[in-house]
C-alpha cells in the first residue's frame, strides 16, 4: 500500500465530469491522482512540494489512485465507499461539498438535506449512508480528533432553514458554516424563530462575501 506521496506539483488538470487529476512528481516518476476540487485548489502552483495521501483502488484490473488532503480525510472517503451502493465518484463529491468535521456531524445527525447538495446523491442515497454510517462516525471520529458541534437549529426547523438559505443559492459548505457562527458566535438559541436563523446567517454570508470580493 502507499499511504502517501511527497513530491512536486508537475500539472492539475480538469477530466470527464468535473473531475480534477493531479499529477505529482516523486523522484523523477509522475503519479496521476485523482482528487478532490477542494484539494486541487489548495495545492501550491506548479513547482511547489505537497504531501498527498492516497487511496489505491483497483477496477478491472487497472490500479487508480486517490489522493487527500489529509489522514482523516482519506479514511472519511474508505467508510463512504464501505456503503453499499456507493461509489468513488460520489464520496468526492460529498467531500467536495462539506469539510471533513461538518459531513462527519451531518452524517451522525442523519442531517439528509444537507448531503443531498452533493452532486449525485439522492434521499435514498443520504439516507442509506446515514443508516450504514452513523454508528461507525460516532467512534471514528474520536480517534480522528472530530468532536460533533451541539449548536444549530434545533432539527424541527433545521430543514426549512436550510432549505430557503440553498434555494438563495448558496452552497452547503457556506451554510454549515453560517449556522455554526450563528450559533456560536452571535448566541441565537436553538429554539429561536426559523425567521431569526435565515435572517442572521443571511447577514453574516453578505458579510463574507463582501469581505471577499
Amino acid at each position: 500500500m502507499i499511504s502517501y506521496l511527497k513530491g512536486i506539483v508537475a500539472g492539475i488538470q480538469t477530466i470527464g465530469g468535473g473531475r480534477m487529476m493531479l499529477t505529482l512528481e516523486v523522484n523523477n516518476l509522475g503519479y496521476d491522482l485523482q482528487v478532490p476540487q477542494r484539494l486541487a485548489k489548495q495545492l501550491p502552483e506548479s513547482g511547489g512540494v505537497t504531501q498527498i495521501f492516497t487511496h489505491l483502488q483497483i477496477r478491472d484490473e487497472v490500479p487508480f489512485l486517490y489522493g487527500f488532503a489529509s489522514p482523516a480525510e482519506r479514511d472519511l472517503f474508505r467508510q463512504l465507499l464501505s456503503v453499499s451502493g456507493i461509489g468513488t465518484a460520489c464520496a468526492i463529491a460529498l467531500l467536495d461539498t462539506l469539510e471533513v468535521p461538518d459531513l462527519v456531524q451531518a452524517i451522525i445527525a442523519a442531517n439528509t438535506q444537507i448531503l443531498i447538495q452533493a452532486p449525485g446523491v439522492g434521499k435514498k442515497t443520504a439516507e442509506r449512508i446515514c443508516l450504514e454510517l452513523k454508528t461507525k462516525l460516532v467512534e471514528w471520529r474520536k480517534s480522528a480528533g472530530f468532536f460533533v458541534a451541539t449548536g444549530g437549529p434545533a432539527p424541527g426547523i433545521l430543514e426549512e432553514v436550510q432549505m430557503t438559505l440553498f434555494a438563495l443559492g448558496y452552497t452547503a459548505d457556506e451554510v454549515s458554516h453560517a449556522l455554526h457562527v450563528v450559533s456560536e458566535d452571535i448566541g441565537l438559541t436553538k429554539d429561536a424563530y426559523v425567521e431569526d436563523w435565515i435572517k442572521q446567517a443571511i447577514a453574516h454570508l453578505s458579510s463574507s462575501q463582501e469581505v471577499t470580493h
